[in-house]
């Protein structure tokens, strides 16, 4: 499962970059929209990249739906489970104890 999650997170990744290379820029931020042609553009026709617009915001939202499901379809004990170094040695490690105080004498 956690293959198949994850083969598909970077398919819809390289998909995503791809509908973002066919974007055209838009530009303008704040300073299009005090210009002559930004207001056009706010009020315009629609553009015709809606569509790949709509498909980059599927694919982001599909891409995080897909990480937070990696997450939670694995579990500790699972073979699939990314274990690090550290848990495990972590894990067999005591913690030491201080030294009981001595009694002050005069």
């Amino acid at each position: 499962m956690f293959t198949l999650l994850i083969s598909l997170i970077v398919i819809f990744s390289a998909l995503l970059i791809i509908l973002i290379l066919v974007q055209n820029p838009k530009g303008g931020g704040i300073n299009g929209e005090f210009n002559p042609t930004g207001a056009t553009q706010m009020f315009g026709v629609q553009k015709t990249g809606d569509l790949v617009e709509q498909l980059t915001w599927g694919f982001s939202i599909t891409i995080l739906v897909l990480v937070l499901l990696t997450n939670f379809t694995i579990s500790s004990n699972s073979p699939d489970a990314v274990q690090s170094v550290n848990v495990e040695k972590a894990a067999g490690k005591t913690i030491p104890t201080a030294p009981a105080p001595k009694p002050m004498t005069k």
